[in-house]
């Protein structure tokens, strides 16, 4: 396979799976570890992927990967997460919910539920829950942010702070390794760090690609989040600082779907 192609590829499968490794990729294709070492290589210097030890990431840092591209990545674990996350939302609640694809994929699990109030800035998920007849979806007033649906500003948080909320579902771009939730825009954080104190129980969806990206911006700390549900196991140190929050961690199989 010429080169260039076989590294198309490969940054389709990183775009896919949000990572890639040189031993899986050298044995799909069939060539050495150092011909897959210098694709990776290749495709860092042009800054379309990010190298990390065994292997190689989307870039992140102070730039957001595009909101299509952020679709597609991971969906059987944000799948996992979302319906673990609904199972835990009963009928009739209250629920604000923020911008991003792992709380899109939490409405589309609350499709079945029942006569739920929804409050959120993302104009995605309320197209999405329009489809639940017995939903109530108010869709927060602001500045359209048109690269992902997104409504920011002060007019958002006014009236965010009208509310109080049964629960909230909050998504974001990275959580540091000290437990501390981030992101890249000032005033979508204004609007969850709103949501966050309107809010009986913080729940924040996050799978596992999250601990390994960076972001400029602190949202809040886990140590304000009730519950965190991710994909796969998370670092021993965390988990122990979560402990001492009183964070519930909640741990889904993307495989299967048990937790």
């Amino acid at each position: 396979m010429v080169s260039n192609f076989r590294q198309q590829e490969i940054l389709e499968r990183a775009r896919k799976e949000g990572k890639v490794t040189v031993d899986d990729l050298a044995e799909h294709y069939d060539v050495t570890v150092q011909t897959i070492r210098r694709d990776l290589s290749d495709l860092a210097e042009t800054g379309r992927l990010e190298r990390v030890h065994g292997g190689a990431v989307l870039p992140s840092g102070v730039i957001n990967i595009v909101y299509e591209e952020r679709r597609r990545l991971n969906e059987a674990g944000k799948k996992s997460i979302a319906e673990a996350c609904a199972a835990q939302i009963p009928n009739g609640a209250s629920v604000f919910m923020n911008i991003g694809t792992s709380t899109e994929a939490v409405a589309r699990a609350l499709l079945d539920h029942e006569n739920l109030l929804v409050v959120t800035n993302n104009i995605n998920i309320a197209n999405i829950l329009a489809a639940n007849k017995s939903c109530e979806i108010i869709v927060a007033g602001g500045v359209l942010r048109r690269t992902d649906g997104g409504i920011v500003g002060g007019l958002t948080v006014e009236m965010v702070k009208q509310f109080k909320f049964d629960y909230s579902v909050l998504g974001c771009s990275a959580i540091d390794p000290d437990g501390d939730l981030l992101d890249f825009d000032g005033q979508e954080i204004m609007v969850s760090s709103t949501a966050i104190k309107r809010s009986r129980d913080v729940m924040v969806v996050a799978c596992h690609l999250k601990f390994q990206r960076k972001a400029p911006l602190t949202i809040c700390s886990l140590s304000d989040v009730d519950t965190l549900f991710t994909d796969t196991p998370i670092a021993r140190d965390l988990m122990a600082k979560c402990n001492t929050w009183d964070t519930r961690v909640v741990e889904t199989n993307a495989s299967n779907g048990k937790v």
